[in-house]
């Protein structure tokens, strides 16, 4: 196994996901008992295997493109990463309290709406990684998708917590995704 590319999926895991973590938290807080969990757990695995889903399908899209013209998709995650930070810059980037309860289809629907940014990052990068790299990404997405449940769990029981990351979490992501683009632009 190419323990980079796990680190590379890894990373870009954590980065296009931080808002989730919030969401899992607000989610989690409203969640009564064990079957309120599980649905909650369930939505956002619903949910991502669309993103997924979507995001392989539109690499394999760009996979009929000339090599040539690949790196030149890294243009759309520096371009959200602009926009993102531009939101942040006039301050219009306001995270709203998700309206639905915590059942599955509504987990797995506001992940999916959330998840736009996330497929305008994952296409380029899954486009130019081989069939075994997408697998890796794959594996290590859905993996990872346990772990920031488990996440969300857990900041849903410390408000501090949830709190700093409504704070701060946003001005991550504009900064990390110009700098994916950026690599993608710059690979030959």
């Amino acid at each position: 196994m190419n323990f980079g590319l796990v680190g590379q999926a890894t990373a870009m895991f954590v980065v296009t996901n931080v808002d989730d973590i919030v969401l899992l938290a607000l989610f989690f807080g409203r969640a009564t008992g064990r079957g309120g969990a599980a649905s909650v757990v369930a939505g956002q695995y619903l949910g991502f295997a669309g993103i997924l889903a979507v995001s392989i399908v539109g690499a394999l899209g760009a996979g009929l493109l000339p090599d040539s013209v690949l790196p030149w998709l890294g243009l759309v995650p520096l371009l959200l990463g602009l926009r993102a930070a531009w939101r942040v810059w006039r301050k219009a980037d306001v995270d709203e309290e998700p309206e639905a309860g915590p059942g599955v289809l509504a987990v797995a629907g506001v992940t999916f709406a959330n998840g736009g940014d996330n497929i305008g990052v994952y296409v380029p990068v899954f486009a130019t990684t081989g069939t075994g790299g997408l697998l890796v990404y794959a594996a290590v997405f859905l993996a990872l998708v346990a772990v920031w449940c488990a996440a969300g769990r857990y900041f849903a029981t410390r408000p501090v917590i949830a709190r700093a990351l409504v704070r701060w979490g946003h001005l991550l992501l504009p900064v990390v995704l110009v700098v994916i683009g950026l690599l993608i632009l710059l690979r030959v």
